[in-house]
């Protein structure tokens, strides 16, 4: 089976330069309308007219918007739902994109987005990036933001900051002083919100910050697990423990298990997400519920706005959060 052309191929047989091919399908300014017509012709001529890719360069919506995510874990699949309830009311198909994890690093967003905008989709929500900068042709929307300065890429997060005060400040009303935290990724806003409604919360109880019970977990289990074997394995252990999200808090009772520590009779445990595993573990995990669905539904409502050339009132989105205690938190002993 032959394979299908590329626009380096088009580019080729028009005798044009790459950039001048996707100026032309995409029927931006500068480029001579006798150039246009002749790559036209030519990615007639090559086979694209039966495909997705054909009714892009025609100037017509494909009706697809793209979901990227670095892997299929429990927050991305939430979102997801999310977005596909949202784009099934607005007639929309979504194609969820996901990367090797051999090739995730800083930046796979940007080659994911140039193998799918102007082809394949209208618009993408990118779920956790790795960078600020997001480099596209179609309009992008981003939850759980990355670090970056000024407005950057439209956004929709949760009050993470907010929500970690919520939850420091209950394992403080329990009784608890020494209380542990297991960060996420420093590179994301959420982490650093969450970092800082950590220290807020101890600092409002008169509580010292000690470094000596804080770890990184990056929002993955087994380093949520390297982490709390690090932190737990101490005759100075903390008698509660925040986990900057649901599946760190999952590692960490894991861990807590492993070495001896029932939960919550020896120690505290409590997430942020609430994620489906958080109700169903045993004992059910104690979280802050952040609204994953409604993160994604809000991210398909902003893109949306911008896929039709119009600016909503708000171009980053924050939704409140909400403390759900459940059994594995409990007053010291």
């Amino acid at each position: 089976m032959a394979r299908r052309p590329t626009i380096t191929d088009i580019a080729a047989a028009a005798g044009v330069s790459v950039a001048t091919v996707s100026k032309a399908v995409n029927g931006r300014y500068g480029v001579a309308p006798e150039t246009v017509d002749k790559v036209m012709r030519v990615v007639a001529q090559m086979g694209y007219e039966s495909s997705l890719v054909a009714s892009r360069m025609r100037g017509v919506r494909t009706g697809v918007v793209g979901v990227l995510v670095a892997e299929f874990e429990p927050f991305s699949a939430e979102v997801l739902k999310g977005v596909g309830a949202a784009a099934e009311s607005l007639e929309l198909d979504v194609l969820a994109y996901s990367t090797p994890r051999r090739v995730h690093g800083a930046g796979w967003e940007n080659t994911s987005l140039a193998r799918l905008a102007g082809s394949l989709i209208d618009g993408a929500i990118i779920v956790t990036p790795t960078v600020e900068a997001i480099v596209a042709d179609i309009p992008v929307v981003a939850i759980d933001p990355h670090v970056g300065p000024g407005d950057g890429v439209p956004t929709v997060e949760a009050d993470s900051f907010g929500g970690a005060v919520s939850a420091v400040k209950y394992l403080i009303e329990l009784g608890h002083r020494r209380i542990g935290f297991v960060a996420g990724r420093p590179d994301l806003r959420s982490s650093r919100a969450r970092d800082a409604g950590y220290r807020r919360a101890l600092a409002d109880a008169g509580i010292p910050y000690n470094p000596e019970v804080v770890r990184v977990g990056f929002y993955e289990q087994d380093a949520a697990r390297t982490a709390a074997l690090s932190l737990l394995d101490s005759p100075r252990r903390p008698t509660a423990v925040f986990a900057a999200n649901d599946l760190s808090a999952i590692g960490i009772i894991e861990v807590a298990r492993e070495i001896g520590l029932e939960v919550p009779r020896d120690l505290s445990v409590i997430g942020f997400d609430d994620v489906l595993e958080a109700s169903r573990m045993s004992p059910p995990l104690t979280t802050v519920r952040q609204p994953m669905r409604r993160l994604g539904a809000a991210a398909m409502s902003l893109l949306t706005t911008f896929m039709n050339g119009e600016e909503p009132p708000e171009r980053h989105v924050r939704l409140a959060t909400q403390l759900i205690p459940r059994a594995t938190t409990a007053p010291p002993r």
